[in-house]
């Protein structure tokens, strides 16, 4: 059985540690998906995720000054992505060209559905990976980690219509890929033809 948040939020705030271990088992692979995002190493992002929790726990006193919880943890992570992207490219200014190590990425998905074929899922990651990448991102937020709008529009500091425009985008694209009849899905999403 699942706590809810207020009550995860209480009980950090009372110090139970069980609370902080379940608010991790509940956000921390989203968290961690969202700062490998940014950052584009799975090590820092396993680090920015972990000290984003310690650092929640040494201040969890001030924790019942926090509105929404997940916003919080997404912003954090976020913040502190970015601070170590910042930090990596300082050291890469000041690094010989000798010193550098070219590593490229790899992609990991996991399946959505089991229903899904192998395949579908396959070209399914590839028109989601083909997005552009502030697209990609807010559409993983919004499917992946299901988050609202709202909430998605409040951690990347954009507006609420912003994501709304960049999910119709994003779902547009990937039925185009795919070679889905957006219609018949219910999408419903129109455009204007060219005269």
């Amino acid at each position: 059985m699942t706590i809810s948040l207020p009550h995860i939020q209480q009980g950090i705030y009372a110090g139970n540690e069980q609370c902080l271990a379940e608010l991790y088992r509940l956000f921390s692979k989203r968290l961690h998906h969202f700062a490998r995002a940014i950052t584009r190493s799975p090590e820092i992002a396993e680090e920015i995720v972990e000290d984003v929790f310690v650092k929640l726990w040494s201040n969890r006193q001030r924790i019942n000054e926090v509105e929404n919880l997940t916003v919080y943890l997404y912003v954090a992570v976020k913040n502190r992505s970015l601070n170590a992207i910042s930090q990596k490219a300082t050291e890469l200014i000041r690094a010989p060209f000798d010193d550098l190590d070219i590593e490229a990425g790899q992609v990991v998905s996991d399946p959505y559905n089991l229903l899904v074929t192998a395949e579908m899922m396959k070209r399914m990651q590839q028109a989601v990976d083909n997005l552009p990448p502030r697209c990609k991102m807010i559409f993983k937020l919004v499917r992946e980690d299901g988050l609202k709008h709202r909430e998605v529009a409040e951690i990347l500091n954009i507006s609420v219509n912003t994501v709304d425009v960049q999910m119709a985008i994003a779902i547009k694209k990937i039925c185009s890929e795919l070679q889905v009849n957006r219609a018949a899905r219910g999408f419903e999403i129109t455009t204007r033809k060219q005269s």
